[in-house]
């Protein structure tokens, strides 16, 4: 874009609102914000400044490029609407850049209906967490128009360390799909090795350090190995969220007719600790369900 956006989020929860701050930090207007829970944006703006609003329809009027980052596919359907409030309002020209974790045909959806009235749209799927949202270190993965994404690429590359445009509206969200399925089975995974070696009475520190040194190595060991053991689950990525990335993953199996045991049986588990009240832990958390001194013996008699 030939001159820097004004920008608008809608949703400052942990990632939204720290790439809020990021995009002030490197010199961009945050024009509008909005949330479902008005204080969180209230929130973010004493760091961004920005116009804290209630209306969708406002935050297009006020903003050239809109981010959003919201739970699920009813939630974007919702900012998304052909009636009643609406980021779709009055928004010709306008570009959505949307980051959450959704089903890869809402963002072919989103994509019509915006270009229906004039605007565009993009996905902006991130596969990293809150401090690379601060930091403007994410990994993103781009998927629509390459053309719309040429404009704000110079504003995805102050957000991001690595930045992949994958290709059409959908693509890259199918990508993050497989990239969360992968890493939510590895997660279990890591949770039944360090719950059966705490069994076995092993010592688990030792037991991580040769993890690391040989094939059961993984991105999560070095992220979530410690949080498992030490029962340290501060969020940063939530089993619920867990849950749905990988019931994502499963749908997309079966629009192939392919079966994904491992991704089944992981999804089941973080459906568990939903169960369990324990949703809101983070994806770490699922090792309160695999070490026998915490929920794991008790399901095994269940």
């Amino acid at each position: 874009m030939s001159t820097q956006p004004k920008i608008g989020l809608v949703g400052t929860g942990r990632m939204g609102a720290n790439m809020a701050k990021r995009l002030h930090d490197v010199g961009y207007e945050v024009a509008a914000l909005f949330d479902v829970n008005p204080e969180s944006a209230l929130e973010t703006a004493k760091e961004t400044g920005g116009e804290v609003t209630p209306a969708l329809a406002r935050v297009t009027e006020l903003s050239d490029v809109i981010i959003t980052v919201v739970p699920d596919d009813a939630a974007m359907y919702k900012i998304f609407a052909t009636s009643g409030d609406s980021l779709l309002t009055n928004s010709r020209g306008r570009i959505f850049i949307n980051c959450a974790t959704v089903t890869p045909k809402v963002h072919v959806d989103i994509q019509k209906l915006a270009e229906e009235r004039g605007a565009h749209s993009l996905e902006a799927c991130m596969a990293s967490s809150i401090p690379q949202a601060r930091n403007g270190t994410l990994y993103l993965m781009i998927g629509g128009r390459k053309e719309i994404f040429d404009r704000v690429k110079p504003m995805l590359e102050k957000m991001s360390a690595s930045l992949k445009y994958i290709g059409e509206a959908g693509r890259a969200a199918q990508v993050k799909a497989l990239v969360n399925m992968v890493m939510n089975i590895n997660t279990a995974g890591l949770a039944e090795g360090l719950g059966l070696g705490e069994a076995l009475g092993l010592d688990l520190d030792v037991l991580r350090e040769v993890f690391s040194q040989t094939g059961a190595n993984s991105r999560v060991l070095e992220t979530d190995g410690g949080d498992m053991q030490n029962r340290e689950h501060d969020v940063y990525f939530s089993a619920e969220h867990a849950a749905k990335d990988s019931g994502i993953a499963l749908a997309l199996g079966n629009d192939v007719h392919l079966t994904l045991p491992l991704a089944r049986a992981t999804y089941e588990q973080f459906e568990l600790m939903k169960k369990l009240g324990l949703g809101q832990l983070d994806k770490s958390g699922v090792s309160e369900l695999t070490f026998a001194s915490r929920h794991g013996k008790e399901l095994a008699n269940a």
